[in-house]
């Protein structure tokens, strides 16, 4: 997630300009013993909030996400088969046979999925996607931190508070339930302090190919977190040099060659998948009816507690409506946040620029139509005026853009604590301080000099009292958000048959498994697990992704045949309708689209009336292991 940071050389958190601060003091070494505790406490949070999956790892799901989840676990089995297999990762046929994936243009997290491939053939893509999630939530937050200690704050305990709720806000917790690509966020901070680095002076060389190189790989994390990051670090420029015009023209120059330096090689990096996305085979252009440009932020739900923190409720989803939870800060963290800009904003660059992307990024989140309380009011959001085919912003949700408020909220965290931490020491009278340290930020909120004139700077009564009521406060807001362990559900496993390879004399080369029911958005989430935990080894058709319609815009999932259609209304009436000889000729056409060999149908719910459906279409099954077989290879081929 975007986070405001600018390097301290740029003297950003005070109003001085850069030739007032003249830093003489030898670095301080910064303990790693600090760090170490820091990046500890967030691994251990990583696998408290992951808890309930490590009960039955490889049987239980998320009860939010069910198959958004299982969709994961297919990637992290599609990285490994690409590997194995020394195959196109930016394709695949494994899913939706015979048209295939276009996996650039789907949420593929191939930048994750094929460096732990290794993992994955070794323990399952359950194991993989549960140490993952864990890892990717630390991670995030321990970047967060190593950002915020070196060039934002002096505390380390302020630097831990602002990297646990980057790492682990209500919004990324919310997303962790089923989609880690939300919470795979830990580059973003690297990109972020690299940008507002770039502006160093001799340096634009080595900062623009080291942020080129880590633009080009979080486009195979998550290229919506970049959009966002990339937003969040224009509107941070922006309003760092209406505040600082002087610094800002004598940075211009490097800054943009860097920016330039580091486009380049990014798209050096990335032009042939970015092209592949949008060009290669089942591309397509946005989505029908711009469906995601409907969902805001409901007004609400930013002082409302989270569902999965230890002060939310899951009933109050029933009034603000079931929408991503990208805020839900709890009316706790609103005041404080709100109470921490009023004293900060007046004396802190940092502070201001916090304010900005707060406030940019709340209106702009708001979508079409403003929604409070559930209710969609009559008063139009400034996403009524974007078109539904811009390019690039076409598939964002304006809620998602909260995230880059919770960003600078856990920066603003950091910021008011650092505050709190140095009340209680001596102060020096006002526009008199210590100078910081060499390579170390300038305080926040008061104006740096240099030593010689803080020796002689008269002292101000200490205020004590300012510490424990400032962590008090932080601490009180933040503990109603504790993130409770994700909500876990169990899943039957696959049959037998499956795992046990006993489909193998049934598929030969080139055809294609038909589970029933055929995998879909909706449906047939456990027969798209089959693929998952056998390592694709058998295509299958449907699935669950995105792809082009007859009109080249993107829809979920592949489009119904008649076959499928009548397996889903049969599951949904839990009835067989009367069939005619028109839908058995229908089956036998569409089994020989899919290439089908042989139809699978297990344990399911609606067992015996798909068993009945399937048998009056296309003949009796045989009882093999622990699954109804009907081996179609003779009827496909016969003409």
């Amino acid at each position: 997630m975007a986070v405001p940071v600018v390097d301290p050389s740029l003297n950003p958190v005070t109003d001085a300009e850069p030739a007032e601060v003249a830093p003489t003091r030898r670095p301080r070494r910064r303990p790693a013993r600090a760090d170490l505790l820091a990046l500890g406490a967030y691994v251990v949070l990583g696998v408290f909030v992951c808890l309930h999956y490590w009960g039955d790892v490889t049987g239980r799901v998320s009860s939010h996400l069910p198959t958004d989840h299982s969709w994961f676990e297919w990637l992290f089995a599609h990285g490994a088969y690409s590997v194995r297999h020394l195959e196109n990762p930016l394709f695949t046929a494994r899913q939706n046979a015979p048209d295939g994936v276009n996996m650039m243009a789907n949420t593929s997290l191939l930048g994750v999925t094929l460096p732990l491939s290794p993992l994955t053939m070794l323990f399952g893509p359950q194991v993989t996607y549960a140490l993952y999630l864990g890892g990717a939530l630390a991670a995030t937050a321990g970047t967060a931190y190593w950002m915020l200690s070196r060039h934002l704050v002096r505390s380390r305990a302020a630097a831990f508070v602002g990297g646990a709720f980057l790492g682990f806000a209500p919004g990324i917790i919310h997303h962790a339930n089923g989609q880690p690509n939300f919470v795979s966020n830990y580059l973003l901070p690297l990109i972020v302090v690299r940008v507002l680095r770039m502006g160093e002076p001799g340096r634009w060389r080595r900062n623009g190919l080291v942020l080129g190189v880590l633009v080009a790989y979080q486009i195979f994390i998550n290229e919506e977190m970049l959009l966002l990051t990339a937003l969040a670090c224009l509107v941070v420029v922006l309003a760092y040099a209406v505040q600082r015009p002087r610094a800002a023209r004598a940075a211009a120059g490097p800054f943009l060659a860097g920016l330039g330096v580091a486009g380049g090689l990014a798209l050096l990096l990335a032009a042939y998948p970015i092209w592949f996305q949008f060009n290669g085979p089942q591309s397509y252009r946005g989505l029908q009816g711009g469906v995601f440009h409907n969902w805001g932020e409901d007004l609400v739900a930013f002082v409302t507690f989270a569902r999965d923190t230890w002060a939310g409720d899951p009933a109050v989803e029933q009034t603000i409506g079931m929408t991503e939870q990208n805020t839900w800060f709890g009316w706790p963290l609103v005041l404080l946040s709100v109470v921490a800009l009023v004293l900060l904003v007046r004396r802190s660059v940092p502070a201001r620029i916090v304010a900005v992307l707060i406030v940019v990024f709340t209106v702009a989140s708001i979508g079409p139509r403003v929604r409070f309380d559930g209710v969609e009011t009559g008063v139009r959001g400034p996403w009524s005026y974007v078109p539904d085919d811009l390019p690039l912003v076409e598939m964002m949700m304006p809620t998602r853009l909260t995230l880059v408020v919770a960003a600078a909220v856990g920066v603003l965290l950091a910021l008011t604590w650092d505050a709190a931490a140095r009340q209680g020491r001596a102060v020096a009278a006002p526009g008199r301080v210590p100078a910081p340290r060499a390579g170390e930020p300038a305080t926040a909120g008061e104006p740096a000099t240099s030593d010689d004139q803080a020796a002689t700077a008269p002292v101000a009564p200490r205020r004590r009292w300012l510490r424990p009521l400032g962590y008090a406060a932080v601490t009180l807001a933040l503990l109603p958000l504790f993130p409770r362990p994700l909500p876990a559900q169990q899943i039957d496993p696959p049959p037998h048959f499956i795992t046990a390879g006993g489909w193998r004399p049934y598929v030969p080369e080139g055809r294609t498994l038909v589970p029933v029911p055929i995998p879909s958005n909706v449906h047939g989430l456990p027969t798209l697990r089959w693929s998952a935990l056998t390592g694709q080894e058998f295509p299958v058709p449907g699935g669950y992704f995105i792809g082009p319609n007859e009109l080249g815009e993107g829809v979920f999932g592949a489009p119904n045949r008649p076959t499928s259609t009548l397996v889903y209304s049969t599951m949904d009436k839990n009835a067989v309708p009367v069939l005619t000889d028109e839908n058995r000729r229908q089956a036998v056409e569409d089994l020989r689209f899919w290439r089908a060999s042989v139809v699978v149908l297990g344990a399911h719910p609606r067992e015996a009336v798909l068993r009945e459906l399937v048998t009056a279409l296309i003949g009796p099954p045989q009882r093999v292991d622990d699954v109804w077989v009907w081996d179609v290879r003779a009827l496909v081929d016969q003409r």
